[in-house]
């Protein structure tokens, strides 16, 4: 699916005439030949993201378009990993120095002012050769997802991080499929890479060191003890 490489701490995936789908910054639906992963060092703060993304990229000798998609993490590129499985390749970089716990049991809170930013973070780039539509692209979000949290759960037993992000890709002109759900072909090998990947750059960060057993141990994170107000929808 893509020709990845790496230099200078930005990872680029290139293949031309693809339509992306991203979570990130400056994000949205597009149609582009690469997606771009960028490491940030920590305490970074640019006022100016746009600038300082251009900047990363020209100094590592790859130019961007505007549409191209752009994904930011405190992970060096060495520790990116790929997997394939069928029509489909995910890749993904795996810091969790900032985790999202989300306890069943809440003790009551309140929501938290807007965050300070924070070098961490676990990217996902999934994509197919299958040609999907916009909903299905968008639904191959989920899926992608949804295994980053299965496989994060299990791993170091939080469902992410406070700045997770997601980019999906396919390719318009190949065959179609209707569907992304997890019983498909695409779904299905989408949800085997994205765990494989994520485990896979999991291992090469942190090798033997172990990863926070709380938010409270870790370097920077959050635990959303709030309760939401249920409520049973109104009959017609």
């Amino acid at each position: 699916m893509f020709d990845a490489s790496k230099r200078d701490g930005v990872l680029a995936l290139e293949r031309e005439r693809t339509r992306w789908l991203s979570t990130g910054w400056d994000g949205g639906l597009v149609d582009a030949n690469r997606a771009f992963n960028v490491t940030v060092p920590e305490g970074w703060n640019p006022d100016d993201l746009s600038a300082y993304v251009d900047g990363r990229l020209a100094d590592a000798g790859f130019s961007r378009t505007s549409d191209d998609p752009v994904l930011l993490t405190g992970v060096a590129q060495r520790h990116a990993r790929g997997a394939r499985c069928g029509p489909v390749e995910a890749v993904a970089t795996v810091g969790v120095s900032n985790p999202a716990a989300l306890p069943m049991e809440p003790t009551g809170g309140t929501l938290p002012e807007e965050p300070e930013v924070v070098a961490g973070t676990v990217n996902v780039f999934v994509g197919t050769t299958r040609a999907l539509d916009d909903a299905a692209l968008a639904n191959l979000i989920a899926v992608a997802a949804e295994a980053k949290t299965a496989t994060l759960l299990d791993t170091v037993g939080f469902p992410g991080t406070t700045t997770d992000a997601v980019v999906a890709a396919c390719d318009p002109t190949g065959d179609s499929a209707a569907f992304s759900g997890s019983a498909t072909r695409v779904g299905a090998a989408a949800r085997a890479c994205v765990r494989d990947a994520v485990r896979a750059s999991y291992t090469s960060r942190y090798g033997d060191d172990e990863p926070p057993d709380s938010v409270a141990d870790a370097r920077h994170g959050v635990q959303t003890d709030v309760r939401g107000d249920v409520f049973v929808p109104d009959d017609g």
